[in-house]
């Protein structure tokens, strides 16, 4: 895979009994860049992106992560089905038993794949500060006779995961909300806790499902630039689902439209615009009326 290409999708399709979601889907995704995924209700969008954070397994199809140094494949670390040639070798049917019994979304996600929810998933009796620390357990000493004796290095640890939640909570302006329970929060805070409890897994892609549903104009520009932030300043890719076309518009580098489970239509904010086959799938309209 090209080095630039972070994220890969070939020919993925998702299919629920008699029902097909997604029918050969094809994208990639280039190294920090706003990259939209976008659609009418219903398109496949969110189908999409539980695909690519492990929620779903594909019916077919691969998907490729280029983080950290190493190509992951998605579909592996949820656990394929086993091949009649993975008997003919000890060391791939191991590896494929291993991925049957441990994989899962956490794989995923410590592959360098983080996700935010259309719904959103915080730990409501909580405080904010203990959300973002939770969200870091596989960064912290988890050593049960370091934490007994409480060692040094166990409370550097502590203290480490502590300032990197401080860290997030500070971009994205909670900071003075830390020890609030995250239930207590309003919307638009919740939504930005979110983002910062995603990124405490220090992902190199983030996944962002509608983000700014439920905000005012003026929470929505504020999210806006903090995902400028995330690209500009944090050397993060940021993949967008969202339905306010004004911001899509305004910070997307790359979009790709889906409209009943195939992508329709890719390519810049201003191709995608005055795109007739984009314009009808919106407008429930034949792309001829359109013309």
């Amino acid at each position: 895979m090209n080095d630039d290409i972070v994220l890969s999708v070939e020919h993925l399709m998702m299919q629920f009994g008699g029902i097909k979601a997604l029918s050969d889907v094809n994208l990639q995704v280039r190294r920090n860049q706003i990259f939209a995924l976008i659609g009418p209700n219903g398109a496949g969008k969110t189908t999409v992106f539980n695909c690519l954070t492990g929620f779903y397994k594909a019916s077919g199809g691969r998907i490729e992560l280029n983080v950290r140094g190493a190509p992951t494949n998605v579909i592996q670390l949820l656990g394929e089905r086993f091949e009649p040639t993975d008997f003919v070798s000890p060391a791939r049917f191991a590896n494929r038993l291993y991925y049957k019994m441990f994989g899962g979304t956490h794989l995923v996600n410590r592959a360098g794949l983080a996700r935010t929810f259309q719904n959103i998933r915080l730990f409501r009796e909580m405080s904010v500060v203990e959300n973002l620390l939770v969200a870091q357990h596989m960064w912290v000493n988890r050593n049960l006779l370091a934490g007994v004796l409480n060692t040094p290095g166990y409370r550097k640890a502590e203290s480490d995961a502590l300032d990197h939640a401080f860290y997030w909570l500070e971009v994205v302006d909670l900071v003075d909300c830390a020890n609030r329970l995250a239930g207590e929060l309003s919307y638009g805070q919740q939504r930005r806790l979110e983002i910062a409890r995603a990124m405490c897994t220090r992902p190199k892609i983030i996944c962002l499902d509608e983000p700014a549903a439920g905000l005012n104009p003026q929470e929505t520009e504020a999210l806006s630039r903090m995902i400028r932030v995330l690209r500009d300043q944090h050397d993060l890719t940021v993949v967008l689902i969202e339905h306010d076309m004004g911001m899509v518009m305004s910070i997307s580098d790359h979009i790709v439209v889906l409209d009943h489970g195939n992508v329709i239509a890719q390519g810049t904010p201003q191709e995608i615009r005055n795109n007739p086959t984009v314009i009808a799938a919106y407008l429930g309209a034949d792309e001829e009326e359109i013309v």
